[in-house]
């Protein structure tokens, strides 16, 4: 296991440490921060998201922290020899993040009557159960993360140093705050599925169903929309 594997294990796990430790300060009986709102926990994803990235690059990966990235540039590029450690890193960050919030609030679980809320504190689900049209606003989502991801990186925005992992922050602010009603916006099949996983596993005080009829959507909704991302921005010169 190399630099990138590293990279992307820890960039994801603090990604998903920090970004559902902000929602469990939220929601959670008791913590300090309980009922903040929307504009915290998107702030929170915001520097999760910074967090990830500038640990990973400094590791040595391309700071992808979201298998849908990976698929889509490895798509775009033809070079698919990283992406199964890529992606078995992230999703094993994924795992430990979830894992670490569930220790940091430790004693909120019991404390917390709405099972819903403690799920809330791993995975996503949606305001209003429809799901194509739950899975038409995950796609939606990716796809303007994976588009302005490549306008951020083309040459003629040209965004390099810390400035980019930046950019990327406040890009994934903005799509909290404008396309995150609908679904939560996972926008990222591991910060969805790896803590759900953690969330059907550990042996938190009252929690309820894992919601895994569910779970489908916020793994091929982003792929799907990263994918789509590529052709269009192929389609219209940009890179």
């Amino acid at each position: 296991m190399g630099a990138h594997f590293w990279g992307e294990f820890f960039g994801t796990m603090l990604l998903i440490l920090l970004g559902n430790g902000v929602v469990a300060n939220v929601l959670l009986t008791q913590s300090k921060g309980n009922g903040g709102g929307w504009i915290v926990i998107s702030a929170g994803w915001a520097f999760a998201v910074l967090s990830g990235v500038m640990v990973a690059v400094a590791i040595g990966s391309n700071g992808h922290i979201n298998p849908a990235v990976t698929l889509a540039f490895a798509y775009s590029s033809g070079v698919w020899t990283t992406v199964p450690s890529y992606i078995v890193a992230q999703f094993a960050g994924g795992f430990v993040g979830a894992v670490l919030v569930w220790i940091a609030y430790l004693p909120h679980w019991a404390k917390t009557e709405d099972p819903g809320l403690k799920f809330a504190c791993f995975s996503t689900s949606p305001a209003i159960r429809d799901t194509k049209s739950n899975f038409a606003t995950e796609v939606i989502a990716t796809f303007v993360l994976l588009f302005v991801v490549i306008a951020i990186f083309s040459k003629a925005v040209g965004a390099s140093g810390v400035l980019a992992p930046l950019m990327v922050a406040f890009l994934v602010w903005g799509i909290g705050l404008s396309l995150g009603g609908p679904t939560g916006y996972a926008i990222n099949p591991a910060r969805d599925l790896a803590p759900r996983v953690a969330h059907a596993l550990l042996p938190i005080a009252g929690k309820g169903s894992s919601d895994w009829g569910y779970s489908w959507v916020p793994v091929v909704g982003p792929i799907t929309g990263a994918l789509l991302a590529i052709v269009v921005a192929w389609v219209a010169g940009l890179g």
